[in-house]
């Protein structure tokens, strides 16, 4: 199950751990806040869980992200 994350997924969730709203991510990343809650939302649904933490949480698992 590696590379769940599309390279702009892996960007916004890089950006959450580092502790960035989701205002300031569509902003650095010149997206709108839309288009930033979608992309959490689909890695959210792809792992299954609920919450952002959650999601960030399966992705260290999986070593898709670190920290």
């Amino acid at each position: 199950m590696n590379n769940i994350l599309t390279p702009r997924e892996k960007e916004i969730f890089n950006l959450l751990i580092d502790n960035y709203s989701t205002k300031e991510i569509s902003e650095k990343l010149e997206i709108s806040e839309k288009t930033v809650r979608n992309h959490i939302s689909n890695v959210m649904q792809k792992l299954g869980v609920n919450g952002r933490a959650s999601a960030v949480v399966e992705l260290l698992k999986l070593n898709e992200l670190s920290i």
